[in-house]
Parts: C-alpha cells; sequence; structure tokens
C-alpha cells in the first residue's frame, strides 16, 4: 500500500491521477468536437452521416438492412439518417427488381463529391492507429475505456462504434 506524504490528504494523492485523466478525457472530447465543426463546416453532415454516406458509397449499392448490420446502428437510426441524406440529394433509394418489397440505397454524383471533400473522421485515424499496437495493448485500452464507461455511468447499449458525442441521428449543427 502506498504511503501518503506528510501534509498530503488522500484526496490530493488521487488528484495525482485524476487530474491527467480528466485532461485527457477533455482532449478527446475537444478532438472530437473540432473534428465534428469542420466536418459539418466542410460537408453539411454529422459524423454519423457521413459514416453512413460512405458506407452505401463504398459498396456501391445496399440495403438499409445490410447497412444497418455493417454499421452497428439500429434499423431506425439508419432510415432517420438516410432521410436525411436523400433530402439533401446525396442519396437515392429504389425499390428491388426482383422483389419489391426491398429497398437499394446508392450514392448520387453529389453524395460521390461530399465523400471526396469530407475531412477524415477521427474515428478513421483511431482506427488505423490503433490497428497498429500490439494486441496486448489493444486489449488494455478496450478494458480501460469499458471500465471508465461504468465509471461514469455509461450504459453499454447506449454506444455506435462511432466518436462523437451527440445522438446518431441529430441534424448538424449550423
Amino acid at each position: 500500500m502506498a504511503q501518503i506524504p506528510c501534509g498530503a490528504s488522500e484526496s490530493s494523492v488521487d488528484s495525482n491521477f485524476t487530474i491527467p485523466a480528466l485532461k485527457a478525457l477533455r482532449r478527446i472530447l475537444r478532438a472530437s468536437e473540432l473534428g465534428n465543426r469542420q466536418l459539418a463546416t466542410t460537408t453539411g453532415l454529422t459524423p454519423s452521416q457521413l459514416l453512413v454516406l460512405q458506407e452505401i458509397g463504398e459498396r456501391g449499392e445496399v440495403t438499409p438492412t445490410e447497412l444497418s448490420a455493417a454499421l452497428q446502428f439500429s434499423q431506425a437510426t439508419i432510415t432517420n439518417i438516410v432521410d436525411r441524406l436523400e433530402s439533401a440529394g446525396l442519396v437515392t433509394r429504389q425499390r428491388g427488381e426482383r422483389d419489391k418489397r426491398r429497398i437499394h440505397l446508392a450514392t448520387t454524383e453529389g453524395g460521390d463529391r461530399t465523400i471526396e471533400l469530407a475531412p477524415d473522421l477521427l474515428q478513421a485515424r483511431f482506427a488505423s492507429n490503433f490497428a497498429a499496437l500490439p494486441d496486448w495493448e489493444q486489449a488494455m485500452i478496450v478494458a480501460s475505456l469499458g471500465r471508465l464507461a461504468d465509471i461514469l455511468g455509461v450504459a453499454r447499449s447506449d454506444a455506435a462504434p462511432l466518436l462523437d458525442s451527440g445522438a446518431i441521428d441529430r441534424q448538424p449543427a449550423n
């Protein structure tokens, strides 16, 4: 057990780790906020909207169900985001030729241009840098982040694989 230096309280010892942890969290939140603002300025989209648009663009044509599974977003969230992308003229919906009940999504020329213009999402940088870490370090970070979410009282079902603090299907900030 660590000894508390003379004249120091237990709470000041805790702050030796608490303050750097809070500063690191603040840097992450700030990076997310700045990235979101840059994305909104460049494209008029939120990170989740761009992620959906990119996934549609990469696949060429995809159903909402396939999109929901690939991105781990709920079907309702995908529908809401696709509604907004379609209203903006970035994607189209088309009924299947064989099965009229199936809807197929594709990007428009405007959607393709938006994908090209969009800055890298913070999560893309995270994913490539995280993948370069050894497995043990990745496991340690995942365990630490999970524990941090527990400490903060964040529900496990409340998250999508997206570095963004707002509602997934919100309108972009103006």
